[in-house]
């Protein structure tokens, strides 16, 4: 997949068989190779080793991962960003943490890429060396005006940097989009830099939320994770159509995935 990726529009995980056996550990079995990509991931990033090639490799790998227990993934429009005229802001619904983990090895062979990311991520155990790394934008949650503030000012700095920005304007992660609580901050922040939007509709739920741990969920294989990228966006005006369009594009390819 690392080879194909720079030169195809779409990925489907190849057929493959997995045995009963694998598909019914698939949570401890998955979890395992995640442990062991972060743990690795963590040791170079302690000693500043962690670069853009090992973060794509951890991201692949994660993909991998998943496909090793029977996941599978369907990729789609991959080429509305590569080679891009300037930074962007990528703008996504956010349903697992899946996606923190995916992300990048799709984005960042083409630009430099960091996430908008809530403040207890970076203080997990291992990954906190792993996320702080990737210089990410650390919202609070707890403040809204300051996390404006925040992604606003930082934000326009890295992407003047040429560094594009990944926002997830949700409240919280959920299976269930409500457009309602689908910000509009990334939308600002693309107006203020100047720089388009590029919205991204995920279907991730193959990491299930977990009950008492959020971040560790029953990995279901039988559910098909899909990404699919959109059209750059020009923000013009209050930025309202360009909002309504992240929005409608996310609803619809959620409703097609059903």
């Amino acid at each position: 997949m690392s080879n194909l990726i720079p030169k195809m529009n779409n990925y489907r995980t190849p057929p493959r068989s997995t045995s009963m056996l694998v598909r019914r550990q698939a949570t401890p079995l998955f979890y395992l190779q995640v442990f062991i990509i972060v743990l690795k991931a963590s040791h170079l990033a302690k000693r500043g080793r962690y670069d853009d090639a090992h973060w794509i490799k951890s991201s692949l790998n994660t993909i991998k991962a998943l496909e090793s227990v029977g996941g599978r993934f369907e990729i789609d429009n991959l080429p509305t960003y590569r080679e891009p005229e300037s930074s962007c802001v990528f703008i996504a619904n956010h349903m697992s943490v899946l996606e923190t983990f995916v992300l990048p090895c799709l984005i960042q062979p083409h630009c430099d890429v960091t996430f908008v990311v809530k403040e207890s991520l970076i203080d997990y155990p291992f990954f906190r060396h792993v996320m702080r790394s990737r210089n990410p934008i650390v919202v609070g949650r707890a403040n809204p005006r300051q996390d404006l503030r925040t992604v606003l000012q930082e934000g326009q700095k890295l992407l003047k940097d040429n560094v594009s920005v990944v926002i997830f304007p949700q409240t919280t992660r959920s299976v269930d989009f409500e457009p309602s609580n689908f910000n509009t901050l990334g939308i600002k922040l693309a107006a203020r830099a100047n720089v388009p939007v590029i919205p991204i509709a995920l279907k991730t739920d193959a990491w299930e939320l977990g009950r008492k741990l959020k971040d560790f969920g029953k990995i279901r294989p039988d559910k098909t994770v899909h990404i699919c990228f959109g059209e750059p966006l020009r923000v013009q005006g209050s930025g309202k159509a360009e909002h309504r369009i992240v929005v409608d594009f996310i609803m619809t390819k959620l409703k097609d995935w059903q």
